[in-house]
């Protein structure tokens, strides 16, 4: 279990640095909760690296799920709320959250964050496609720490970049029922596909999520942040699409279930592994290790690693030294990378950063 001490560092930097101009509830929320030693105690029933602010606000909604009656859901515009944050909400939370306290307990101690925020893909698109580019051909994903696999619908979403110039690029397919969206800045970025050919996909997680069980979905729904409707839009889109092209879901450990998931992926297949915001739940070891058995992988096939996390959890180890990069961690932006590795030596391009929801994609 993590301490007192972790959990309130852990809401004070979610305040200040991850809702912080972004989600105005959260905000308001985590500041009073980081100095409240009752309510912060609650996040301290996690691991320690599990501990995190977002694990703390699905908990909450979640059981406000459960209860839609009450006038805190006024303040959830997820579940059809109107009230934006003002003077009465902390009061209320705080009495819902305490009245809850074992619930509170249960969950945070039990769950995971599992954001599936598909708008990710969006600003990994470009690298999935430069990787099957090179495959010339149909390629598998891999998606570790997929949740509910929904980031692996990558052939099947639409996107739209609007440039810093006022210009739109579109991408994907023409036809589809979601279109996501991205505001891109920085370098032009590379010819993008209608199409990208992919043979098989395969998800890998701890405990991954089947959304035809509603309590699983609902727990999907609850990791979207309160004050954001559009992105648990988003979310059920994706979801109902699922319906016709369900990924093959592995449960296993990151590091010693990953050559077991890859196997699920025909050996002909060139094979894309995608890693988007999970490594930060990893200790600093476990991460080397991640990084370690991709390479091994890496050995027996043709191997692409698409990699959107901090700079600090993953692109270190491969590419050390970049200060530029560091801030990632503080500002909770990814760095977009791809990696392949040739005769046993990683090759290692830095390709953009990206925003923590994927709304933004600054190309290197």
């Amino acid at each position: 279990m993590a301490s007192l001490e972790l959990a309130k560092a852990r809401l004070t930097n979610f305040a200040v640095n991850e809702a912080a101009g972004i989600s105005p509830l959260y905000e308001l929320l985590a500041t009073h909760a980081k100095d409240d030693d009752e309510v912060a105690a609650l996040l301290a029933a996690a691991p320690e690296n599990f501990a995190h602010g977002t694990l703390f606000f699905a908990a909450a909604q979640r059981l406000v799920q459960a209860e839609p009656w009450i006038e805190l859901a006024n303040y959830y515009l997820t579940m059809g709320g109107s009230y934006g944050p003002d003077e009465r909400v902390w009061p209320l939370f705080r009495q819902f959250v305490l009245e809850r306290a074992d619930k509170m307990r249960e969950l945070i101690s039990t769950r995971t964050t599992q954001t599936n925020e598909v708008r990710r893909v969006a600003t990994m698109f470009p690298a999935i496609a430069m990787a099957a580019k090179e495959a010339k051909g149909a390629i598998g994903l891999l998606e570790v720490g997929t949740s509910a696999g929904l980031l692996l619908g990558v052939d099947r979403y639409g996107y739209r970049y609007s440039t810093e110039a006022g210009e739109q690029i579109n991408a994907g397919p023409a036809k589809t029922p979601l279109v996501l969206t991205c505001a891109v800045s920085g370098q032009p970025l590379p010819k993008l596909p209608k199409k990208v050919a992919v043979a098989a996909k395969v998800g890998l997680d701890r405990r991954p999520i089947d959304l035809r069980d509603e309590e699983e979905l609902a727990w999907l729904e609850a990791c979207v942040w309160a004050d954001q409707p559009e992105r648990s839009r988003r979310l059920r889109v994706a979801a109902e699409m699922q319906e016709k092209d369900r990924p093959t879901l592995v449960t296993g450990d990151a590091v010693d279930g990953l050559a077991e998931a890859a196997a699920q992926v025909p050996a002909e297949l060139p094979l894309v592994v995608l890693t988007s915001h999970v490594l930060p739940y990893m200790a600093d070891e476990r991460r080397q290790e991640f990084v370690a058995a991709v390479a091994s992988l890496a050995a027996t096939r043709p191997l692409w690693w698409v990699s959107q996390e901090h700079y600090l959890a993953a692109m270190t180890y491969l590419v050390p030294g970049r200060t530029d990069f560091e801030d990632s961690f503080r500002e909770i932006r990814g760095v977009l990378a791809l990696v392949r590795w040739e005769a046993g030596k990683p090759g290692t391009r830095l390709l953009g950063r990206t925003g923590a929801h994927g709304q933004t994609l600054a190309w290197l």
